[in-house]
């Protein structure tokens, strides 16, 4: 399946040099999936939520300061190629092409919809995110916003003093609250609304009820709710609900299955893709697997190699850091380096991995070695 019934040509356009103030206005105005930005009338990036909420930026700052790449795409690209763009490049959209003209955008929205009914096979379970990241209700907002700027994520399972489930907050409602609240104060001297916003109370701005999904439900009914309600993700909590928190299911964890494929190639997600200018993201994969592949033992689940570029130039060549974080059924196990170019930053950082999963082996080893021993000195 390709996307040309896919893309739509209706979508949010501004320039490189709005200011902040109007882009926070139109993602609550008109709650789009993301922003096209352009500069001179040439493809720029894009900018999302998340992007503004990550940000310390001030309101009358330029767009330009928050956009993000996200690689284009061609009308009768195949379904499973434009889920990769955007797993890799963190966005809900991404910009179609027609030969060089620019046709219009490509949203994760409208994948999910097209292939919902391929999606019946999966069950919950089998793709939802185990490692839940969450925040208690009487912490304050400034914390929330620190908490998703450094996981990366856009939504946190809000939870009493017991633990339990009470409410869910996400960027949308950080983003949504920011700009009413801006709008209700006028025109006036407004400083320390910021101050007085980020010690507000998480209760004050959570959604409860929480909508929720359960591990045996398929993949399909879930997102379908998902869509109907215009969220980002679903709670995953146990058949008898308790308020216990058993995952999370996003529609990136979905759009993340539509990338495998028969041949079991381990999942490899990659952050910041377009600063692969001197290594191949299929050498990136090649590599990240045959390190993997050294502990037979160590099943990885999903592998995710991030790049961040910093302003040091050594003779044009930017200062590249890169992370690699790998999930497996023994834990999470990463490394991480720098250097000038994405390769070399990479490998730095891949020959840490290999020397944290060796470590990692022994430590296993030595654990099984001293049950063994355990077991036959209780038989004695």
């Amino acid at each position: 399946m390709n996307i040309a019934d896919i893309a739509t040509s209706e979508y949010t356009e501004i320039d490189a040099q709005e200011r902040l103030g109007k882009v926070k206005s139109i993602f609550e105005r008109e709650n789009p999936k993301g922003i096209v930005v352009t500069r001179d009338g040439e493809y720029a990036g894009v900018i999302s939520e998340r992007d503004l909420v990550r940000s310390r930026v001030a309101d009358d700052a330029k767009a330009e300061v928050l956009v993000r790449s996200a690689p284009r795409v061609d009308r009768t690209e195949d379904v499973r190629e434009v889920a990769r763009v955007l797993v890799e490049g963190g966005t809900q959209i991404a910009p179609v092409y027609e030969g060089e003209k620019r046709w219009g955008i490509v949203s994760v929205d409208g994948i999910l919809d097209a292939v919902l009914d391929n999606l019946d096979a999966l069950d919950v379970s089998q793709i939802q995110t185990d490692d839940v990241v969450t925040i208690g209700e009487k912490e304050h907002v400034g914390k929330v916003i620190n908490r998703l700027r450094e996981n990366g994520i856009s939504r946190l399972p809000v939870v009493d003093d017991d633990g339990r489930l009470v409410g869910v907050v996400t960027t949308h409602d950080i983003v949504e609250f920011a700009v009413r609240d801006t709008e209700r104060q006028g025109r006036g001297d407004r400083r320390g609304d910021l101050e007085r916003m980020l010690d507000l109370p998480v209760y004050d701005l959570m959604t409860s009820p929480v909508l929720t999904t359960t591990p045996g439900e398929s993949v399909r009914d879930a997102v379908a709710r998902m869509l109907d309600n215009d969220v980002a993700g679903l709670v995953v909590t146990p058949e008898a609900d308790d308020g216990e928190i058993a995952g999370v299911l996003t529609k990136t964890d979905v759009l993340r299955a539509l990338t495998y494929t028969e041949k079991q190639q381990m999942d490899v997600q990659i952050t910041n893709v377009a600063l692969l200018d001197d290594i191949s993201r299929g050498a990136v994969v090649e590599s990240v697997t045959e390190v993997a592949d050294k502990y037979r033992d160590m099943q990885v689940h999903h592998a995710h190699v991030r790049f961040h570029e910093h302003k040091e130039r050594l003779r044009g060549t930017p200062l590249i850091r890169c992370q690699i974080r790998l999930r497996t059924n023994r834990g999470q196990v990463a490394g991480s380096g720098e250097g000038y170019g994405a390769e070399h930053g990479f490998h730095v950082a891949l020959d840490k991995l290999e020397r944290n999963v060796l470590e990692l082996k022994g430590i296993i080893a030595d654990e099984e070695y001293e049950a063994q021993l355990l077991s036959k000195l209780g038989e004695l």
